[in-house]
């Protein structure tokens, strides 16, 4: 990779971040046979394995929301988090070679990965609610602002917990297995498959310490305006966490920049 020294820092820096995005969407979508349909069928297997165990026990509506918009909505809102965080916390490791141009930071791989799961997770969220619509009645949020601000900001989470998960993971690689195990049981607490509003005291409020459960809460309510969310519900609360933690692990990756190009 050739310097350009008429060049601008922030244009280099656009350009390598153009360059990595599109090696990240080619690699993503061909990394194995239908990668790209498997980026669709995860999500509907969740909602169709907890459509039926929901049918089993009769249970139709959930917070005054057909159950099957509530957990498609909740899924998709929990997907964006959770694929964001870990597909950013394993940027650095597969892509230790780029680091031999000086011009790629390990930052940008944590950046521009974050980003492309971001978009296709909207273009999942899209195909979905397009499908679901041709099978029955149609899904369209009341509220399109607040579910693209409740949608951002579990973003801006994952991107926060993987900008601090990538440097830990590097500096010490047992962890990785630990922060992947971590996300199966904020599968449960985060208000994916049950609601929080349901949970007595004083364990509501020891969740309502999780973001996530402020995000998919806040998703469901802007698709559904009558839906009962829980009370204390907070998208402020959401983007302070969010900010903190890019703030972190943007300070984590500067301290130790020279141990995350080693190999």
């Amino acid at each position: 990779m050739l310097v350009d020294t008429n060049r601008i820092p922030v244009v280099i820096t656009l350009s390598v971040w153009e360059a990595l995005f599109l090696r990240e969407t080619v690699s993503r979508l061909s990394a194995g046979r239908a990668a790209w349909l498997w980026l669709l069928m995860e999500p509907v297997f969740h909602i169709v394995f907890l459509m039926f165990i929901f049918a089993i026990i009769r249970m139709e509506v959930v917070g005054g929301v057909d159950t099957a918009v509530w957990l498609m909505v909740g899924l998709l809102a929990f997907f964006m988090f959770k694929r964001t965080a870990l597909q950013a916390q394993n940027a650095i490791d597969a892509n230790q070679a780029l680091f031999a141009y000086r011009q790629v930071k390990p930052v940008d791989t944590v950046l521009v990965r974050a980003a492309l799961e971001g978009f296709l997770m909207v273009l999942v969220a899209v195909i979905l609610f397009f499908g679901a619509g041709l099978f029955g009645p149609g899904i369209a949020p009341a509220d399109p602002l607040a579910v693209l601000e409740a949608f951002f900001g579990l973003w801006l989470v994952g991107l926060g917990f993987g900008l601090m998960a990538s440097v830990a993971i590097k500096l010490v690689p047992e962890l990785g297995k630990f922060l992947g195990l971590v996300m199966t049981p904020l599968y449960f607490f985060s208000g994916v498959i049950f609601p929080i509003a349901n949970v007595p005291q004083p364990y509501r409020d020891w969740l309502l310490f999780n973001p996530v459960v402020h995000g998919l809460e806040a998703a469901r309510l802007g698709f559904v305006p009558h839906y009962h969310a829980v009370s204390g519900l907070s998208m402020a609360y959401v983007y302070s966490f969010a900010l903190l933690g890019i703030f972190l692990g943007l300070a984590l990756h500067v301290r130790f920049a020279a141990r995350l190009t080693a190999k």
